[in-house]
């Protein structure tokens, strides 16, 4: 193909590709796909394309000029080969064993669970998806001929994907909300006997995994409509709070298909939708709900035999399958690991000892309802082409495909929009009252597994069976505002409460998270609101607690002994947030508090379901049993600093930083900062952030379209030598969001503004390659 000397509209590319659609269609849709990509400032692509397969080979194309190895070690890891590359003890991203992280994802991702996901799509997303790995395999072609990125390492587990890999990351997104938690509890669960003949795995990994879910998967979400905005119309505020590395990080882009589709926001690595972000009718985004996604059934094992279990006086014996996995070991060699999955009629046994014990009573296994959730893709294309907050509606109550999030939208004419419509078991209060095993670990849901009248209930208005219906889980439409930060949907809006729902959907006996507390004070009253306000919001890095507490603590330093005095003097001129000039009154804080949230009775005013929004609160300073907790959790402080390696006068700019060393704001989302960071010790005196804010979007409607300020908080690229590695890190540093080119001519102005084209039919570039 000649190189063109001037830049492609999508109109142009589009009559370009349109002329030989007669040949096309002679051939197999898979025989030329092409596409045109712009990119723009801090590298985001806009990717033009006449049909969904030329789209998903641009992004795949674009996805891995950026994250080549992110990708590729993702899909190494749903396929189970983590262990054959890098041995059993090595572990993934997510701090999980590969050897229990391979025994898992081949169980989850039997040829036959891919091939009938597969098969349930339809053309439009099957065509996405072979496009996206086409783009992709071109990509990694051109790259390995250049040299690999570091990141990848020897680049021998790098391969060339396929469109099953992509399904394959699909439902390790499904199993996110449920069995993905469990991984270890999988691979490690045996009968009695074998389970004393060999070594456990570390559980602890497991229960680490579940509380990793809702300490790194929040966000923040505020839909503002025309009531409540300054100019009358639609304003949106996007801020999940996602992994900073792995197969959750975000991606930006804008796709287009001239006619069909044009929609701009962020997607997660193999997916060829847009998860947030907006078109010319709506801006939308989603928050990690509360509902529950799976329940576990407590089986009553034949004394006879504990792979077999009762049900309703028969026995039954357990499935096995034996999952099988290759390893590398030290000397390079490799070999096979088995071990049999065990699974009763509700799915997979897991076995947690001292927590879920298999023994020779009892069992406990799990049914995850997003296993059968086929219609995710579908769905956030669906959304992606709406066209009207009606219609998103209507998609989302029909599909029943968003697997474990909350949505929240907003039209162009200020309609505001809540649901908590995602996958939730059909298991309503009657049927936890009859089933409910007296034996329940916290807040997980077990089900009586000796009785088939415990299955879940179906109706046959649901998208599949055993969830509820769309019209029986919350909706809430206003014209002021909806907001949520991970709370159930009661709060949403306070004006117009979201109760009577089953406990496995959503809550409203218990206290409001800081975060949410935090939202629903700066939104109260009649003030008109604009996107600088949804702005400060997240970018004022407040910490709420501290205005519920602080006073208390300064006022119990002023007694406080002279071995106390470091802390009580930082807590005296700390300023309240976790911005980059925060000083160490900040650390000490959030260790007291924490220690502090072990004594509940340490509130002054405990909580009140009559009003959420403003208990608990205080610290009963007043009280010797609290004055004492409070000077154990001073000295404790201290401790954790010394050994932290924090020193005296370092700024929070100093301590939470990026991988590159770039100093990130905010701060833990349990103290009420809407800016959520969750950062671990990385060295002396320092912490690395591995989740938080990610991708942060605005949108505002007004008479000429959509306008949308935001970034990426990790940056376009994974890969260090790229331009795009932290320059969104260092804006997000100086809290600088720029606004994001969506129209033609807002894309053609852009200082950074080069395009190329890509066909699978001309394996050459044309013009301006970045």
């Amino acid at each position: 193909m000649l190189p063109i000397s001037r830049p492609l509209t999508c109109a142009s590319l589009a009559a370009a590709l349109v002329a030989s659609s007669v040949a096309v269609q002679a051939r197999e849709p898979s025989a030329d796909a092409s596409a045109q990509i712009r990119r723009t400032s801090f590298g985001v692509p806009h990717i033009v394309a006449k049909d969904e397969r030329g789209l998903g080979y641009g992004i795949g194309y674009a996805y891995a000029q950026d994250n080549l190895c992110l990708l590729a070690n993702e899909v190494l890891t749903v396929n189970g080969e983590r262990s054959r590359y890098f041995g059993v003890q090595g572990k993934t991203l997510e701090q999980r064993d590969n050897l229990a992280s391979d025994l898992f994802f081949t169980w989850l991702n039997t040829p036959a669970a891919v091939s009938g996901f597969m098969q349930a799509q339809p053309a439009q997303v099957r065509e996405l998806l072979e496009g996206y790995a086409s783009g992709f395999n071109r990509a990694l072609a051109e790259r390995r001929s250049q040299g690999l990125p570091a990141e990848c390492g020897d680049g021998q587990w790098v391969r060339p994907i396929t469109s099953q890999d992509l399904v394959k990351l699909t439902r390790r997104l499904l199993a996110e909300g449920g069995v993905g938690q469990f991984a270890e509890a999988l691979a490690g669960a045996q009968p009695p006997k074998l389970a004393a003949q060999q070594a456990a795995p570390s559980f602890d990994v497991a229960l680490a995994q579940q509380q990793r879910f809702a300490s790194e998967r929040g966000s923040n979400a505020v839909a503002v409509g025309a009531q409540r905005s300054a100019n009358g119309r639609g304003l949106l505020l996007a801020n999940p709070h996602f992994p900073w590395m792995g197969g959750m990080r975000f991606y930006q882009m804008q796709l287009t298909i001239p006619g069909k589709l044009d929609v701009m926001g962020a997607a997660l690595p193999g997916l060829p939708v847009v998860n947030i972000g907006f078109n010319r009718h709506l801006a939308w985004t989603h928050t990690v709900d509360t509902s529950k996604h799976f329940t576990l059934y407590r089986l009553q094992l034949d004394p006879k035999d504990p792979t077999h279990y009762l049900q309703d006086g028969q026995s039954i014996p357990m499935a096995q399958q034996t999952v099988s996995v290759t390893v590398k070991a030290a000397d390079g060699s490799l070999s096979q690991v088995e071990r049999q999955v065990y699974s009763s009629s509700f799915g997979p046994v897991v076995q947690w000892p001292g927590r879920l014990d298999w023994d020779t009573q009892a069992a406990y296994s799990l049914r995850d309802a997003n296993l059968d959730n086929t219609r995710v893709l579908q769905q956030w294309y669906r959304i992606n082409q709406a066209d009207s907050l009606d219609v998103l509606k209507g998609s989302i109550e029909q599909l029943q495909g968003i697997p474990w999030v909350n949505t929240l939208a907003v039209d162009a004419a200020g309609k505001a929009l809540y649901l908590n419509q995602s996958v939730v078991p059909y298991v309503d209060q009657q049927l936890l009252s009859e089933c409910s095993n007296p034996a329940a670990q916290g807040p997980l849901v077990v089900l009586d597994g000796s009785r088939s009248a415990c299955q879940w209930k179906v109706d046959a208005q649901a998208a599949q069976p055993g969830i509820f219906p769309a019209q029986m889980l919350p909706s809430l439409e206003r014209n002021d505002f909806v907001q949520n930060s991970n709370d159930p949907a009661w709060m949403a809006n306070p004006a117009q409460p979201l109760t009577g729902f089953s406990p496995l959907i959503s809550r409203s006996d218990q206290p409001l998270g800081m975060r949410g507390r935090f939202a629903l004070e700066r939104l109260q009253g009649n003030a008109k609101l604009g996107v600088d306000d949804l702005q400060r919001m997240v970018l004022d890095d407040d910490v709420y607690l501290a205005s519920l507490v602080l006073p208390d603590l300064l006022q119990w330093c002023k007694g406080a002994e002279a071995d106390l005095q470091a802390v009580c003097a930082s807590l005296a001129v700390w300023n309240g947030k976790a911005d980059l000039n925060s000083g160490i009154g900040l650390v000490h804080f959030q260790n007291m508090v924490e220690s502090m949230a072990k004594h509940p009775q340490s509130w002054r005013v405990a909580f009140d379901p009559a009003d959420p929004q403003h208990t608990p609160r205080g610290l009963a300073v007043e009280q010797a049993a609290v004055r004492k907790l409070l000077r154990e959790a001073a000295l404790a402080s201290l401790q954790q600093v010394a050994k932290a390696g924090v020193e005296e006068g370092s700024r929070w700019g100093q301590i939470q930083q990026a991988a590159d060393g770039t100093p990130v704001p905010g701060g833990p989302q349990q103290l009420g900062v809407y800016n959520a960071m969750f950062s671990v010790p990385h060295g002396p005196g320092k912490r690395l952030v591995v989740s938080g804010t990610s991708y942060l979007q605005l949108v505002s409607f007004t008479e000429k379209g959509p306008q949308a300020r935001g970034l990426l908080a990790f940056s376009q690229s994974s890969e260090a030598g790229s331009a795009h590695f932290s320059d969104q890190t260092k804006a997000f540093a100086a809290k600088q969001l720029a606004a994001m080119p969506f129209t033609e001519a807002q894309i053609k102005a852009d200082p950074e503004y080069r395009q190329y084209v890509i066909s699978e039919r001309d394996k050459g570039v044309v013009a301006n390659r970045p």
